[in-house]
């Protein structure tokens, strides 16, 4: 599963959930304005940096757009 955790207000964020949306990537959207989802992020990230993915099937953490798209590219293949 994918976990995305993001805030509204970020171009970033947006960014990777539009090329998810475009390509049928079934993701878990998680805004960090939710306090919970704010200290899941902390937990796992340590850095309060969206967009920040966390892929649970294979234990892969990651923050930058750019990394995230290209991970997912490299996922499909």
């Amino acid at each position: 599963m994918l976990n995305l955790y993001y805030s509204e207000t970020c171009p970033y964020c947006h960014k990777v959930m539009d090329y998810f949306n475009e390509h049928g990537i079934a993701y878990n959207p998680k805004e960090v304005l939710d306090r919970k989802n704010y200290n899941e992020l902390m937990e796992l990230g340590k850095i309060a940096q969206v967009p920040f993915l966390v892929d649970t099937d294979n234990g892969k953490y990651m923050y930058e757009s750019d990394a995230i798209i290209d991970y997912v590219k490299d996922l499909k293949k």
